[in-house]
């Protein structure tokens, strides 16, 4: 059985109840919980270990992505009756330039953010990125932490058969 893709996704946070600072300062990990809609739970529910996050600050102070966090423990109950859950989340890096919700606006009305939750439903607490949006808003806020490097290393390795064969 073939190995499941990586997914992505928005994680929002009002900053005065939890601050991309705070996940820092938390030693990089933490429990994403206290969700409560139903289809964002749903959503949460879909996450498995190594699916990435960006880190969303909303409020009316600051609407934008900040971070970028891994899922490093998938859904899991927190209560008793399975209602309350969590996933838990590792900093992977700061964006190099945080990427404001005017700006992924704009790119909306030139196509390139066509059907993205995020603009759709701006009320729901946790989306799913397509893998093209998240890669161009990487490109819009410059990368993230150790980026770079991550990519010189997914590009290093051969992505077929063939490849691998003429590299012998």
């Amino acid at each position: 059985m073939g190995k499941r893709r990586r997914m992505y996704w928005l994680l929002k946070t009002e900053p005065e109840e939890w601050s991309w600072e705070d996940q820092r300062s938390n030693g990089g990990v933490s429990t994403w919980d206290g969700v409560r809609n139903r289809q964002a739970v749903n959503h949460m529910k879909a996450m498995r270990a190594g699916d990435r996050c960006f880190f969303y600050h909303s409020g009316a102070a600051a609407r934008r992505v900040v971070g970028v966090v891994e899922v490093v423990k998938p859904w899991y109950t927190i209560a008793a009756g399975g209602e309350d859950g969590a996933v838990d989340v590792r900093s992977l890096g700061e964006m190099r330039k945080p990427v404001e919700l005017r700006e992924i606006k704009a790119e909306a009305e030139a196509e390139a953010m066509k059907g993205f939750a995020l603009l759709k439903q701006p009320r729901l607490s946790v989306v799913p990125v397509p893998e093209g949006i998240w890669e161009r808003i990487c490109e819009m806020g410059g990368g993230y932490g150790d980026a770079a490097a991550e990519e010189e290393e997914e590009e290093a390795q051969p992505s077929s058969p063939e490849e691998e064969e003429q590299d012998e």
